[in-house]
């Protein structure tokens, strides 16, 4: 294919969807400071934890999710997502573990993807904060399993 005709599939591919006349949804704005920051919860979080700026589709979609902040040494407890999670790491230096696996260390920057229904923790590293942006689907309209906080140790991967 030559560049000119590569150049106009694509150009045809970004093309805007035309929306269904009956869809008469308008696009959200939703400004920056308009929700309060919110501090996690003791049941679900270990630690100091900032939540800012959840956001939800609405109608049928069902992502959902929140900019994190955690504190030096602030964690989750260990948990799962029906339909998997998705952390966009944006400062500091993180870690994350699935049950049974070794600790990851995340930095700003990284991409870290968590399959369906698996057992994982993450939070900041012991001296250094730690935020990101977590985006999770729903199914059956939750898209988190909470469950027992992480020790100390296995914080420490002992």
């Amino acid at each position: 294919m030559n560049l000119f005709a590569m150049s106009l599939s694509m150009m045809a591919a970004a093309a805007p969807i035309e929306r269904a006349a009956e869809d008469t949804t308008p696009v959200t704005v939703t400004r920056v400071g308009t929700a309060a920051s919110v501090a996690g919860s003791p049941d679900y979080f270990t630690g100091t934890v900032r939540v800012d700026a959840p956001f939800k589709g609405n109608g049928e979609a069902r992502a959902a999710g929140a900019t994190v902040t955690f504190e030096p040494g602030a964690r989750t407890a260990w948990h799962t997502h029906p339909l998997g999670q998705t952390l966009i790491v944006t400062s500091g230096v993180g870690q994350v573990q699935e049950w049974g696996k070794p600790i990851q260390e995340i930095r700003a920057g990284d991409t870290v993807w968590i399959p369906a229904d698996v057992k994982h923790w993450h939070g900041a590293k012991e001296t250094v904060a730690m935020s990101h942006i977590a985006i999770a689907e729903s199914r059956d309209g939750s898209p988190v399993t909470w469950m027992e906080q992480v020790s100390d140790a296995q914080y420490r991967g002992q």
